[in-house]
């Protein structure tokens, strides 16, 4: 990919994170119709962001006591130390504006603001609780992609073909297995076995037409 294209692609997610914080204050979600299941996945990380966003307040007030003989220093740092926080703050606020969604055809699985990844009901052929732990947070290699959050996936998905996961700077990888983290994972289970059932397409047989992926 280009430089133009990746600093597009960067100023996109800016945008989206940006977004979240007003979508945040407002109480409202992005991306879920009516009809569709929302499945939460925020609550895992929630005490880390506060807590994170909590350190960079103490850090700017104590830089703003230790630099008021230097006022340029002290409005540089000042409006970065605030946009640092904003960023902290809008991590958690994409997150929990963002939500994973299980529509009546498909399985959305998000990354707060960086990607999305489309899953047809009619190419998954299992779902399953399944807690395991991740050093990295939405990744994928190997014919698997992870969701993680806080560390930790809760439910994995087996898929009859592959789909394909395109990352923040646009690169492609195909998938066969997609594990992520939901706050109720059993409950995200039993409705995401439910959804499949009620799709009318044999978990088992190949899906019809190509994987979609997008970007909220």
């Amino acid at each position: 990919m280009s430089r133009r294209g990746a600093l597009r692609r960067l100023a996109a997610h800016e945008g989206r994170w940006q977004r979240s914080l007003l979508w945040w204050v407002a109480r409202r979600r992005i991306g879920v119709a009516p009809g569709e299941r929302a499945l939460g996945y925020a609550a895992a990380q929630a005490a880390f962001v506060y807590g994170l966003a909590f350190v960079c307040v103490v850090e700017t007030v104590g830089l703003s006591v230790l630099l008021a003989g230097a006022p340029v220093v002290h409005g540089v740092l000042l409006v970065l130390d605030v946009y640092t926080v904003l960023m902290v703050l809008g991590f958690q606020a994409a997150a929990v504006t963002r939500p994973h969604v299980l529509g009546a055809g498909d399985l959305r699985l998000r990354d707060g603001a960086r990607q999305e990844l489309r899953i047809p009901l009619g190419r998954i052929t299992s779902v399953r609780h399944d807690l395991r732990f991740s050093r990295e947070g939405a990744r994928a290699g190997g014919g698997v992609a992870e969701f993680a959050v806080g560390g930790q996936t809760s439910v994995t998905v087996e898929l009859s073909e592959p789909v394909v996961l395109e990352g923040l700077l646009g690169c492609r990888t195909a998938v066969g297995t997609v594990r992520f983290h939901a706050d109720d994972a059993r409950a995200a289970v039993r409705a995401l076995r439910e959804a499949v059932a009620a799709d009318g397409s044999p978990g088992d047989a190949a899906g019809a037409g190509g994987a979609a992926v997008t970007r909220p």
